[in-house]
């Protein structure tokens, strides 16, 4: 049994909540540049930095490999100090980068051509900074169905991942290769192992707390299979789960404990030099979000479905800054932002969200997108 582990790491563009109706037409100062800055600074002291010190450290005691999904957006707003700790991992050649669209947008669901753009503008990022041309997709917070993987061949990736949800498993083990119908290989997240550390690592009322390597090792040793794909967001260490719930130490001792029973940390690349087992249809989109694994974490309600409609609706025309703010708009967690489903419960969804409700975040959001729709009837007026 091999191990495979792949980290999310992705920083939106946060709107300026102050930017009103009174603004548009004003100025364009659309982004909280101080936020953003304050919740980079506090994530890089709290995980990016720490995890990727530990990291390199235990790549060069046990030979770790693993794979990291780093957005533009992320890129574009890291300290120098951060950008290095990241290229010193990849120096290694341990690490594997993944590819996935640019502003971690939603664009595969509304416009391929814009998808097409951003999985370019991401490559020639990660080539630029990591020296890696990315073969495997990761779409957007792991959205994927048939149709993801067959554009994804026509695009020339050698592979795609996938949330291993149980409808569409059943009763099949997610911890094997399997290829998509038109034969594109596939890895599958293992949710239950994964989320174990994501989510349920501090949760004291969690019947398995604390969870220690000895315990988390004897599951990975009984899981059915050839690979355990853990996949999770890279925040997981320090920032969901602070430092003071043992996550670092935990870390720090995991590679040992598997190795003593046979496990190895392998890439995403090398975990597809296995033969698919079978072939798995998922005709209808999954994500790994919230507990429906579908879209509905970022569209279906009224608010939601009503950013979306006009923010893509309103590319054409747009060039310079206005361009360059449209795309910042795509970032899927504008409208994570939007979601009412859970957010009364104190859910996932109200911990990352910046504003008080749902409705303030759909308010600031059509408040940009008026300025943005102004600068687009300019630009058709000056190109008649």
């Amino acid at each position: 049994m091999n191990v495979c582990c792949y980290f999310q790491v992705h920083q939106p563009f946060r709107i300026n909540k102050n930017y009103t109706v009174f603004d548009v037409g004003k100025h364009d100062k659309y982004f909280d540049d101080k936020l953003n800055k304050e919740v980079m600074d506090k994530v890089a002291k709290k995980c990016y930095l720490p995890t990727n010190k530990l990291l390199l450290k235990l790549i060069k005691q046990h030979g770790i490999r693993f794979a990291y999904s780093i957005t533009g957006t992320a890129l574009e707003q890291f300290p120098k100090e951060v950008l290095q700790s990241f290229q010193k991992l990849a120096d290694t050649g341990n690490v594997e980068f993944l590819s996935e669209t640019y502003h971690h947008s939603l664009a595969f669901l509304y416009d391929r051509q814009e998808f097409d753009h951003q999985v370019g503008l991401h490559a020639k990022a990660i080539k630029k900074h990591f020296k890696q041309q990315p073969t495997i997709l990761r779409n957007t917070e792991l959205i994927y169905n048939n149709e993801v993987a067959a554009h994804a061949q026509r695009l020339g990736f050698k592979g795609v991942l996938a949330e291993g949800a149980d409808h569409v498993l059943d009763w099949r083990s997610p911890n094997y290769v399997y290829q998509s119908p038109k034969g594109m290989p596939l890895l599958l997240k293992n949710y239950k192992l994964s989320d174990d550390i994501a989510f349920r690592f501090s949760n004291k009322s969690w019947k398995e707390h604390p969870l220690t390597v000895e315990k988390y090792g004897d599951w990975m040793s009984q899981a059915q299979g050839d690979v355990v794909n853990l996949f999770m967001d890279y925040e997981t260490f320090g920032e969901h789960q602070w430092e003071d719930t043992g996550i670092f130490a935990f870390l720090e001792q995991l590679p040992k404990a598997l190795q003593d029973k046979g496990m190895s940390f392998i890439s995403p690349t090398e975990a597809l030099k296995q033969k698919p087992k079978a072939t798995v249809d998922m005709p209808k989109f999954v994500s790994w979000a919230d507990v429906e694994r579908d879209l509905s974490a970022w569209t279906g309600n009224k608010l939601q479905d009503s950013a979306l409609k006009q923010l893509y609706a309103l590319k054409d025309n747009l060039s310079g800054k206005a361009l360059e703010d449209w795309r910042k708009l795509t970032t899927s967690d504008h409208f994570y932002y939007m979601c009412t489903k859970w957010f009364n419960d104190g859910d996932v969804h109200k911990y990352f969200n910046p504003y008080d409700s749902p409705y303030e975040g759909y308010i600031a959001f059509m408040n940009v997108l008026q300025d943005l729709s102004q600068k687009q009837k300019k630009e058709e007026w000056i190109t008649v």
